[in-house]
């Protein structure tokens, strides 16, 4: 299993040019901007303020790299499809992430973060679309999970299951950044994708 706690903030990046060598394995963190993705990763790794969080969605608006050892990076994308953000940032931010996940030949696989209350909205299934064809490992996290009861969780993780069915190597799972549910599974697919 990887050590995910020995994660440290490694580069941000505004433009493609700013990467470090394609070389190497990197998992990158997707999501819309107020699905918790920040939470996420500061939970994976056990420390409290390795990706900035905030009441504010659309904090992250550069790519922020986090290196676990000198061949292994997890990747903080900018969230994406929140409105109160201008037109053309949200589209500067759009064509990064766009330019990162196609021509990044390191990316293992993208984990997925969606608010359980809201799964797979146009812009996640758009993402899903890409990946697919671009034949790319992605993995669903329906995180706050602890804001619904058992029996709503378990009803809308089969609904994604079923959905998800349509598209190869993409995976799905319950979990609570908040309660700290779910992580060790998190944590298994990230080391199955890091040893690929």
């Amino acid at each position: 299993m990887i050590n995910f706690s020995a994660a440290k903030f490694l580069i941000s990046i505004a433009n493609i040019s700013q990467l470090p060598e394609d070389k190497g394995l990197e998992v990158a963190f997707a999501g819309r901007s107020n699905a918790g993705k920040s939470s996420v990763i500061n939970v994976l790794t056990q420390q409290k303020n390795l990706a900035r969080t905030s009441k504010t969605p659309g904090r992250t608006q550069l790519i922020n790299l986090f290196a676990l050892d000198e061949n292994k990076r997890l990747v903080d994308l900018p969230g994406y499809g929140y409105a109160k953000v201008a037109g053309s940032l949200s589209r500067q931010w759009a064509d990064l992430i766009d330019q990162y996940l196609t021509s990044r030949h390191c990316l293992q696989g993208v984990v997925l973060v969606m608010d359980i209350r809201h799964p797979l909205r146009e812009i996640d299934l758009q993402m899903l679309n890409w990946a697919n064809q671009s034949q790319l490992a992605i993995h669903l996290l329906l995180n706050k999970a602890d804001k619904l009861n058992y029996g709503e969780q378990k009803k809308i993780l089969l609904m994604v299951e079923q959905k998800i069915k349509l598209f190869n190597s993409t995976t799905v799972q319950l979990f609570s950044s908040h309660k700290i549910n779910g992580l060790d599974e998190l944590k298994q697919r990230l080391s199955d994708w890091y040893k690929d």
